[in-house]
């Protein structure tokens, strides 16, 4: 799941202040129980990954089962809930909702509760699939009209990550790697979107800092060793993306309460729950049925939550996704896909 890469604030409606709470947001130490999580960045074999590859083994299975199951037509929403019922099934956590974004729509579209919309021309399936917070991030992209335009988007995209994926490495620049995509991406005709871009992951942490751009940025920092989520956009349009509606995608930002007590529960549901990886509205009717809306409401206007926007390409164009995740250590690489 990407982030776009924004000057300012990352949220709608967010305060510049936490609010007072007797909770704390806090991500889950990765400094024990490291055979299972993510073992320092002196790690020269993937055993401290374990959990890492426990989820891209889950997700490599749901990529296949994906691909049996799209269709012209099918309800976004029967789609979505195919896919994180299939991650329970096999013993993952959804990462976070499951992204379904067609045509001009880049990122960031999960079906409502009651959502009616169906699949339909360039739609990117974007899921993450989670073992103890322990992340694989990927994206499929089809074209779903049979349009020439979305096959050579796609694959743009596809070659694009597959260069990616070649060229990182213990050390190399991400600009090395950005210059890559958009190479790729170019050769075929197309646009990267320069401001959405891959990054790092930690446990319960989808983007823990480290960029990895879909451009040359000239940037001199260097790949060290952890997982990252490699994601080239290609496009048709003008390689930059805008906020457009709210997706109903949220995440634990800010430390905070609710007076309401029903809220209280909601909220202290997802702080159990998710944590701080990203969860959606969908989610919280289907636990609290249409109290659990409002409730959720008041937690936002309490400022503790980032609310997604969808992200939508600035010229309109169509846009194709692709992603796997990555195990960078000392010695070793593992591109996981």
């Amino acid at each position: 799941m990407t982030e776009k890469n924004y000057g300012g604030t990352t949220s709608h409606g967010m305060k510049d202040k936490p609010s007072s709470s007797s909770k704390n947001i806090e991500k889950p130490s990765n400094k024990t129980k490291t055979t299972d999580n993510h073992k320092p960045a002196t790690q020269d074999s993937f055993e401290g990954y374990s959990n890492f590859l426990k989820a891209n083994e889950i997700a490599l299975e749901i990529k296949e089962y994906v691909k049996t199951i799209v269709k012209p037509g099918m309800p976004l929403l029967e789609l979505a809930e195919k896919i994180e019922q299939k991650t329970l099934e096999l013993g993952g956590k959804p990462a976070f909702p499951v992204n379904l974004s067609i045509n001009e729509i880049a990122a960031h579209y999960t079906p409502s509760w009651d959502d009616k919309t169906l699949a339909s021309g360039l739609l990117k399936v974007d899921f993450g699939v989670s073992i103890e917070g322990c992340v694989s991030d990927n994206a499929i992209s089809f074209d779903l009209e049979n349009k020439e335009e979305n096959k050579k988007l796609i694959e743009a995209a596809e070659l694009a990550l597959k260069k990616a994926t070649e060229t990182i490495t213990l050390g190399v620049t991400i600009s090395k790697i950005g210059k890559e995509i958009e190479k790729s991406i170019k050769s075929l005709g197309f646009q990267p979107i320069q401001n959405l871009s891959g990054h790092s992951i930690e446990p319960y942490n989808l983007h823990s800092g480290i960029t990895v751009p879909n451009y040359e940025n000239s940037s001199n920092k260097e790949i060290i060793p952890g997982v990252y989520a490699i994601e080239p956009f290609s496009t048709s349009g003008l390689g930059s993306v805008r906020d457009g509606r709210l997706s109903g995608i949220y995440k634990l930002e800010k430390p905070g309460n609710v007076r309401d007590s029903f809220a209280r529960e909601v909220l202290d549901f997802i702080m159990e729950e998710y944590k701080t990886l990203p969860f959606c509205s969908r989610w919280i009717y289907k636990k609290f049925s249409s109290r659990g809306l409002l409730a959720l409401r008041q937690i936002e206007q309490a400022g503790i939550l980032h609310h997604y926007a969808q992200l939508v390409e600035s010229g309109k164009g169509k846009v194709a996704q692709a992603e796997h995740t990555v195990i960078i250590t000392e010695k070793n690489k593992i591109i996981m896909n």
